[in-house]
């Protein structure tokens, strides 16, 4: 494995006088890979891909979403998919002609929105994403980033929340990794590094079936649908209502990981993601001579 170049942090301007802030890695000039990851998350979540990808020869920009970690917060609360679609076409336009998104949840979302709008990329990458998802699990999600309107009095109360909604993952030793999710408030206590306006903003965000429905890149991108197992989110149900939309998808299903895939089992997602990169978006043109 190559050693991945050093990363960057960048800011893009987005419409509004807005920016996005994103870490670089990677060559430039190289097909770029966009990572977006998913609501309440913030860039953190693909440090260890980030690299993996950079040292597989890419060039990655992985992007906080608008209202989210380091990004700006939109002033008026519009954090609909067009806004978002919008914001994607701005990273290309920094990025380069050659890129494949690849998205959690929302980021997944976005990238669906993003590409039916008309910033096509030549590979897409959806993480425990559907068009289709389970209500009932989208409902534990966003009771969850609701529950705590004012904070934690410390990280260890933060930690605790986590070790309640998701017990199956070990609760960690060290804090470090999620003192990047939270910010310490006027108030002395932290909060979700997020603008809680991207849950009750009430913007229409529009329907991606629909948008899906009508799209055209549905029929030749190449599109990778990488799902955890044990997820409430992605059913099968929702996996064969993406295929029907989506003529080019292929499902890699990883055991043992829930929604969060990416924290759960990076080894096998970042295999997984690598290698159909590899074969629908090499990060280098094959050698003649062999």
């Amino acid at each position: 494995m190559r050693q991945s170049l050093c990363m960057t942090t960048i800011r893009i301007p987005v419409s509004g006088g807005l920016h996005i802030a994103a870490d670089e890695l990677g060559p430039r000039g190289a097909p770029t890979v966009i990572l977006g990851h998913g609501g309440g998350q913030t860039r953190h979540s693909w440090d260890r891909a980030g690299h993996e990808l950079a040292d597989a020869g890419y060039h990655v920009i992985n992007y906080d979403l608008l209202g989210h970690g380091d990004s700006c917060w939109e002033p008026e609360g519009d954090y609909s998919y067009q806004r978002r679609a919008a914001d994607l076409a701005a990273i290309v336009r920094y990025a380069g002609p050659v890129f494949a998104f690849v998205g959690a949840s929302l980021g997944g979302l976005s990238s669906m929105a993003a590409a039916c709008h008309g910033t096509v990329p030549k590979a897409l990458v959806l993480v425990d994403v559907v068009a289709r998802l389970s209500e009932q699990g989208v409902e534990r999600i966003v009771g969850f980033m609701t529950a705590n309107p004012d904070g934690f009095a410390s990280l260890e109360d933060a930690a605790d929340a986590i070790s309640a909604y998701y017990p199956d993952r070990p609760r960690p030793s060290r804090l470090d990794g999620l003192r990047k999710n939270l910010r310490l408030g006027d108030d002395g206590r932290f909060h979700w590094h997020w603008d809680p306006k991207f849950l009750t903003g009430g913007r229409d965000h529009g329907s991606i079936p629909d948008m899906l429905d009508t799209a055209e890149w549905t029929a030749h991108v190449p599109t990778l649908l990488v799902r955890g197992m044990k997820s409430d989110i992605v059913t099968d149900e929702g996996v064969s209502d993406l295929s029907a939309r989506i003529d080019r998808l292929e499902v890699a299903d990883i055991g043992g990981a829930g929604h969060m895939v990416a924290g759960d089992r990076n080894d096998l997602f970042n295999a997984a993601v690598i290698e159909f990169l590899e074969r629908v978006m090499p990060a280098t043109a094959p050698n003649p001579a062999g």
